[in-house]
């Protein structure tokens, strides 16, 4: 399994990141996947992706959480490092309107511009929406010109919406929401197309059941893997080949 959506070098992190690391090793996820949020971010998560260089990988991206007045000069540094190391995606990217409004502006301006510089240099892009699916899918329809892919991650939105999603070519992350009994996805998830599915945690945060309210890891994406498999029907083998089929073909891991 591949665990496409992780903040493993975040300081919840620094007492036991080796162990966090081996039990998911010993739960099958061969793979760690790093989305970038913000300056700081950098420098922990290219050291993370050191200690493990055969199971995580790194991307590199600006949070539409940390878009603020100097977004313009916070790009020029992100982009720059595209030219210092091997990055798998542009990611975590996107639209957040849940708290605050204020830079929605330069929020769309910064999505539009990383996405461009993921079809100049032809790799996926992993999205961040909160409060945002319309602004979001209008903006990707209006960008994409056949050569974007990528994923809508911590997918948590209606079959509609999945529909419009995957109409664009872009994939769905299940993560911890997936398992929680008010989420609503037990109604969704039967009706995804499996083809576009991918596995996440997006750790430290939205821990599955039975961990809920308690801090993620990426072990824990076999639970959602085995409640994705519980509410299709089929095995969690299954389950797992798909899903981590697809992750490798779209981020090329």
């Amino acid at each position: 399994m591949i665990d496409t959506h992780a903040h493993i070098y975040a300081k919840e992190f620094d007492e036991d990141r080796d162990a966090v690391v081996q039990r998911a090793l010993e739960q099958g996820i061969s793979k760690i996947l790093l989305p970038n949020i913000d300056l700081e971010s950098i420098e922990p998560m290219l050291k993370t992706e050191a200690a493990y260089p055969e199971v995580c990988h790194s991307m590199m991206g600006l949070h539409p959480c940390y878009v603020n007045a100097d977004v313009k000069e916070t790009l020029a540094i992100i982009h720059s490092w595209f030219e210092k190391h091997n990055f798998i995606a542009v990611g975590e990217i996107g639209i957040d309107l849940y708290w605050d409004k204020t830079f929605k502006a330069e929020q769309e301006m910064a999505f539009i511009t990383q996405l461009n510089w993921a079809k100049e240099m032809k790799l996926p892009v992993v999205i961040h929406t909160r409060d945002s699916i319309e602004e979001t899918l209008s903006l990707l329809k209006q960008e994409q010109d056949g050569s974007l892919s990528g994923v809508f991650h911590c997918f948590g939105g209606s079959v509609d919406e999945a529909k419009a999603i995957n109409d664009l070519g872009f994939h769905l992350g299940l993560g911890g929401v997936s398992t929680f009994k008010n989420g609503g996805m037990d109604k969704i998830i039967p009706h995804l197309d499996m083809d576009y599915l991918i596995l996440e945690t997006d750790c430290p945060y939205l821990a599955p059941v039975p961990h809920r309210g308690k801090r993620n890891e990426p072990a824990y994406t076999q639970l959602v893997a085995q409640r994705v498999a519980d509410l299709r029907e089929i095995s969690l083998a299954d389950v797992d080949a798909i899903t981590t089929a697809n992750a490798m073909k779209l981020f090329g891991v």
